[in-house]
């Protein structure tokens, strides 16, 4: 079985907004309480994260999460890579450096916002990642950590890397499909989606190519951003995202990176066409496959 829980289902400033006194801002309703987007998935015995933006630590905390086998990232912005840094506590309790499955051009990105997690000699305590490349030319394999190298905390020194005296076998492994997006029409802007069996994760999606929607036959669930009604420069509106999903056809779709100028949840969800469903943080969906 495929568990995927939203750990967060708002825009790149959450909601409610600093300041803002509308209706989707001040609602009691904790559905509209959206903290910034990502998921947590439970895929053949595998903990995997989908970004890890600025409330990572809070996402975290509220899911009970204590073990990662690896952090999948969709893009560079700073909403969705923003609290890296909070690996720290993976990297205490595990014992191991985290991995980071992303393209090459969002490790640049990473190496310019957290240059001290890459210096030669590290400030004693910076978080310790074990980047891969990826790409949406072939699906990758993620395998559980356990046979990575160990790290040995040292108090005012740091971590000491040591290799893994034991290989241990049959560990938890699970194969991944990447789905090309583009944040923009003119398809400069790349993003990452993850199929995870039958469910399909996909966020800051403007365009999408058709040799990509192959990728996406047969899905459970899929979900998709959007950030208003009408048109956006780099996402989809509410219509342009429904017209997505019924493309892909999935038996369920949820709608995710939702801002505050969209209805509140009690009302967007009499809003939508059978089989879409708007997400909130905390909600978990799951399929067989």
């Amino acid at each position: 079985m495929t568990k995927l829980t939203f750990l967060g289902t708002g825009t790149s400033q959450g909601v409610p907004l600093i300041g803002c006194e509308c209706e989707v801002c001040r609602s009691s309703d904790p559905r509209d309480k959206r903290l910034r987007s990502a998921a947590f998935v439970e895929y053949k015995g595998l903990n995997m994260a989908i970004d890890a933006g600025p409330d990572f630590r809070q996402q975290m905390l509220r899911r009970g999460v204590r073990h990662l086998d690896a952090i999948l990232l969709t893009h560079g912005h700073m909403d969705h890579i923003g609290g890296l840094d909070d690996v720290r506590s993976f990297n205490y309790i595990d014992g191991r450096p985290v991995n980071i499955c992303c393209e090459e051009r969002v490790e640049d990105s990473l190496r310019q916002v957290f240059s001290y997690a890459f210096a030669e000699k590290k400030y004693p305590g910076a978080p310790e990642w074990k980047i891969r490349h990826i790409s949406a030319e072939k699906p990758f394999t993620v395998t559980s950590n356990l046979n990575d190298d160990t790290i040995v905390w040292t108090s005012g020194v740091g971590y000491t890397h040591v290799p893994a005296e034991h290989i241990l076998e049959n560990l938890p492994s699970a194969e991944i499909i990447p789905i090309q997006c583009w944040h923009d029409a003119m398809r400069r802007f790349s993003v990452l989606g993850y199929r995870f069996g039958n469910i399909a994760y996909l966020t800051d999606v403007k365009t999408l190519d058709d040799c990509e929607l192959e990728k996406l036959k047969g899905l459970d669930v899929c979900t998709m951003n959007c950030v208003k009604y009408g048109t956006h420069h780099s996402h989809l509106g509410v219509d342009e995202a429904i017209a997505m999903l019924q493309k892909i056809g999935a038996k369920r779709s949820y709608l995710t990176h939702l801002s505050h100028v969209i209805h509140p949840h009690a009302i967007l969800e009499k809003e939508l066409p059978e089989g879409i469903y708007p997400a909130y943080d905390g909600l978990t969906v799951e399929s067989e496959e």
